[in-house]
């Protein structure tokens, strides 16, 4: 008689005893932050604006740099998903700002 839980003829082990070795993800590095700052035009009409990745801050964290590098910049810009966008390619300047804040900021892209 052919197991219950079956998924296109192969069987599917439900045991939680050896769901237990499955491996773990791996830990994020405890280093500095690789922050990464690039130019982005996608879905803006063809304006382009300054994308801050990276950042290990909370919301309410982004949001204070985020304010503080739009004003450096004196651009308008929004968080979004843990991003910060700056309106314009104010990259060298951010990178500048980032790294006297301590972060290990670098451009990518072209």
């Amino acid at each position: 008689m052919k197991p219950k839980h079956t998924f296109r003829g192969v069987v599917m082990r439900t045991d939680p005893a050896r769901r237990q070795g499955a491996p773990q993800p791996p830990m994020m590095r405890s280093g500095p932050a690789a922050v990464r700052i690039g130019r982005e035009v996608a879905g803006r009409a063809g304006k382009g604006v300054s994308v801050i990745q990276g950042l290990p801050l909370g919301a309410a964290e982004l949001e204070e740099l985020a304010t503080r590098l739009k004003k450096l910049c004196g651009a308008g810009g929004a968080v979004r998903d843990g991003v910060i966008e700056i309106q314009g390619d104010h990259r060298d300047r951010l990178v500048a700002e980032l790294r006297k804040l301590g972060y290990e900021a670098k451009r990518s892209g072209g």
